[in-house]
């Protein structure tokens, strides 16, 4: 018997399966395609086979990246949720899904992980207490630089840079797409009929974050919340296909840290101030080392010349 599909996604929270847009998109057509994925929701993408998350590993393919390229091997594996769909609506599906990643994923990108309050609030508080120690002072930024990567290659401006105005631009384009998903499902349960497709996995992944990921700064949640359809599109998904994770997630995360959680609140202020110094102070030496910054000489000893001062500065 072959070995089961494995796939490697960010473990959920907030009463959401995952809680990364891609994953959740990935683990709704999986779902809506009756993979039989063996999951790991894990919190550190070191442990995933490509250092990303989302990965598919498979035992003939390989293991692969990315939503799209998934999604593929999960076809050429006999799991396509589009089967049934006609010529016009995989010519729809592709037009909608480039409307999303076009419109809607830059404001996404930019609320989540650029907006001062929401990423220090909210985002990077996250990933910072689920991460683990030591990588949760490392990843965190790691992730916030390659996201805001993403959204510069995603509108085409290398320099581009956080500001007022392109707030503004991204934000009304992502309403009038969000305004424009909820024309076309209409009163439908999905976009094209009773049955799910791709197309709904990747608006699912793209709006259930923004639904139950309560922001300080929540523009799109609360044009997104006045869209009864879609709330109510995304909530299906959620009990049908993920009924253990449909429940709200407890409270007790908020309350806990709602001054600051454990980076700022003694006794795991001060304990949590030395760990990073002296991670950061490993992690400089071991680089150090490894470049040949600095380097060990050994010198045999003599009995006349029994202290090696010198190599003791060096070693330290």
């Amino acid at each position: 018997m072959a070995a089961p599909l494995q796939l490697y996604c960010w473990r959920g929270d907030h009463g959401l399966p995952s809680v990364d847009a891609d994953c959740l998109t990935v683990l709704a057509y999986a779902k809506f395609a009756g993979a039989p994925l063996k999951v790991h929701k894990i919190t550190n993408p070191w442990r995933s086979p490509t250092g990303i998350l989302p990965a598919l590993k498979t035992r003939e393919e390989g293991s692969f990246s990315q939503p799209s390229k998934i999604i593929i091997q999960l076809r050429k594996q006999k799991y396509n949720a589009d089967y049934d769909l006609s010529a016009k609506e995989c010519a729809d599906t592709l037009a909608f899904v480039s409307l999303l990643e076009e419109k809607l994923l830059p404001a996404l990108i930019y609320t989540h992980w650029v907006d001062a309050k929401n990423y220090v609030d909210v985002t990077r508080r996250w990933y910072a207490e689920n991460i683990p120690f030591p990588l949760n002072f490392l990843l965190p930024n790691r992730i916030h630089g390659r996201q805001l990567e993403r959204l510069r290659l995603v509108r085409g401006d290398p320099t581009l840079e956080p500001g007022e105005q392109l707030e503004k631009e991204l934000y009304h384009d992502a309403l009038e797409c969000m305004t424009l998903l909820s024309q076309r499902l209409g009163s439908q349960k999905f976009f094209f009929g009773d049955s799910p497709s791709s197309l709904d996995a990747y608006v699912f992944g793209h709006l259930a974050p923004l639904l139950k990921i309560k922001l300080p700064n929540g523009k799109l949640q609360q044009h997104l919340n006045s869209l009864d359809n879609l709330r109510q599109f995304c909530t299906n998904i959620l009990v049908l296909y993920f009924p253990s994770e449909s429940r709200e997630a407890p409270a007790k995360k908020v309350s806990n840290h709602a001054d600051g959680g454990d980076f700022d609140n003694e006794p795991h202020k001060r304990r949590n101030q030395i760990l990073s110094v002296l991670f950061a102070v490993g992690a400089m030496l071991g680089y150090a080392f490894l470049s040949g910054i600095i380097t060990i000489k050994h010198t045999p000893a003599r009995l006349e010349e029994p202290h090696v001062d010198e190599e003791e500065e060096e070693e330290d």
